[in-house]
């Protein structure tokens, strides 16, 4: 089957997925891992041009398949592109009809997967996945969504597995490298976590989550400094998360920066009030209300 190497992957910057909320280190860090289905997004203007462009892809995609309907590798790509438009009814059309035209074609089957999986379809996807693995071994996202899934259901060993084929396949996916970390960091491995979520932020720079995840990491080796200079930055990209200013916190405090360590968790308590481990660091540091 024709390779489709630029439309078969989504770009790091929309591509930063995982499939739970990470929990705030306190004085322990256990199997953390951070939400990559609600990255943050400051800037709509630019989601709004991504949406005009991908409304033009379809657009010009469609006229290519009425010229020939026939043709499953633009029936794939189409259903890509109205993926991530979020059109999944339209999507899922295509992909079926990709499979009807080429039952060998892995790349739709996928892809297929992949709508499945953000469906929450996951015995389907599973399915799907399989099926890609086989057809077409050199597709890194039939790996790499075949490994969230055995993720999501804590098979570490499987997904590490399958994250290591998508990984050796396509060295430049952040968001394959990510979540090889949050697993690894959920094996205690911090320092292989450390060196995945590197690896991802030089690739997806403008996301927050892989700085979080590694500060967490290096307060778990004991390297407050490095978390903390890593909070200083992510605090930058995204000024209102709460999560962000709480950790900072308990960096600043590890390094004995009590005047720090109380404006953080200032900060956090502010952003949410409900913060019970905001307000006892707070307490703990020494900060006065007001």
């Amino acid at each position: 089957m024709t390779a489709i190497p630029a439309c078969g992957v989504l770009s790091a910057s929309l591509r930063l997925r995982a499939s739970a909320p990470i929990a705030v280190i306190a004085i322990a860090l256990s199997g953390c891992s951070i939400p990559l289905d609600s990255l943050t997004r400051s800037a709509e203007p630019q989601e709004e041009a991504a949406q005009l462009a991908a409304s033009g892809t379809i657009a010009s995609l469609s006229r290519a398949i009425k010229n020939n309907p026939d043709d499953p590798i633009s029936y794939n790509i189409r259903g890509l592109t109205l993926l991530q438009a979020g059109k999944t009814d339209e999507a899922l059309a295509d992909f079926n009809k990709a499979i009807s035209l080429d039952p060998n074609y892995g790349q739709a089957f996928a892809n297929r997967g992949t709508l499945y999986r953000k469906s929450k379809r996951l015995e389907e996807a599973m399915a799907d996945y399989d099926r890609a693995v086989t057809l077409d071994p050199n597709y890194a996202p039939a790996w790499f969504g075949r490994g969230m899934i055995y993720k999501s259901r804590n098979q570490a060993a499987q997904a590490l597995e399958d994250f290591n084929k998508a990984i050796a396949l396509r060295s430049d996916d952040a968001e394959a490298l990510y979540n090889r970390g949050l697993l690894n960091q959920g094996e205690k491995q911090y320092q292989s976590a450390v060196d995945d979520f590197t690896s991802a932020h030089g690739l997806a720079p403008q996301q927050v989550e892989p700085l979080l995840a590694r500060a967490l990491s290096y307060l778990a080796l004991g390297q407050a400094k490095e978390a903390a200079a890593d909070l200083d930055e992510a605090v930058q990209g995204d000024p209102q998360n709460a999560q962000l200013w709480m950790n900072r916190g308990l960096a600043y405090e590890r390094l004995g920066d009590r005047s720090k360590a109380a404006a953080s968790y200032a900060r956090a308590i502010n952003l949410r009030p409900g913060d019970e481990a905001a307000r006892t660091g707070f307490a703990r540091v020494g900060g006065k209300p007001g």
